[in-house]
């Protein structure tokens, strides 16, 4: 059944001029930053740089890349998610989900899984523009790699957030707009705290997600974008099964 609010979720998705404006509008941002990227490196390559000195150009161009992206899944992520369960809430349908065939953990998963699909056409799209750097240069498809894995935790993290915050009222702005800031504040951590690390800035998206664009997969990073998921995703169940027993 969880297959089944996927499709629907996706096919709601793309159904939607929303979200297609928004999907055009990160990939334009990606490709900018993508081509200025060449541009800068074969720049700063052909000057009087030393060999020494000169990094790959998988490094220069995709670290820059990857590292833009969570700005603009930062923006995106709100105006996708806010619509998940706070439409179904503001039309009344959210008691027909109920009454579905179908458990709550099922109706949370799928729109969990199927907004963390839709986003990942981005990574596919990064992956395709790094990988058309072969004929010029050598790609260290390692790094690459690495920072598709990340940036899928980071997508699978932050709609997690969206998904939760979109249970919590039945106006989808309401909902964007508390996700946003959420999601900001947990960005800004690792430059609050940056004279004082420790708790506070290990909690930092930002400084978790740093390992994975410098092309490394640090296992503790890995488990902090998954019990995010995991917790958002256990919020939202318990919001929804919360709803439905009042009825």
């Amino acid at each position: 059944m969880i297959f089944n609010v996927i499709r629907k979720e996706l096919k709601s998705m793309f159904a939607s001029p929303m979200g297609w404006v928004i999907l055009a509008l990160l990939m334009f941002g990606l490709g900018f930053i993508y081509l200025s990227g060449i541009d800068s490196y074969f720049a700063e390559m052909s000057g009087s740089i030393r060999p020494a000195e000169r990094i790959g150009a998988t490094q220069a161009i995709g670290q820059k890349l990857f590292s833009t992206t969570i700005i603009l899944l930062l923006f995106a992520v709100p105006l996708l998610s806010m619509r998940l369960i706070s439409e179904e809430r503001r039309n009344l349908t959210l008691p027909f989900l109920f009454s579905a065939p179908i458990s709550i953990l099922d109706i949370v998963l799928g729109k969990f899984f199927g907004m963390v699909i839709f986003l990942s056409a981005l990574v596919i799209y990064i992956i395709m523009m790094m990988f058309s750097l072969l004929p010029w240069v050598d790609v260290d498809v390692g790094y690459i790699w690495s920072n598709a894995f990340g940036l899928i935790l980071l997508i699978g993290a932050f709609s997690s957030a969206g998904l939760y915050f979109s249970s919590l009222t039945k106006q989808p702005v309401v909902a964007a707009v508390i996700c946003f800031l959420s999601l900001l504040a947990l960005f800004l951590l690792d430059w609050i705290f940056a004279g004082s690390p420790g708790m506070w800035s290990n909690l930092s998206i930002t400084s978790r997600y740093k390992s994975f664009t410098a092309g490394l997969i640090d296992t503790g990073d890995i488990a902090y974008f998954l019990l995010f998921m995991i917790t958002f995703v256990t919020l939202t169940i318990r919001r929804l099964d919360a709803d439905r027993l009042r009825g």
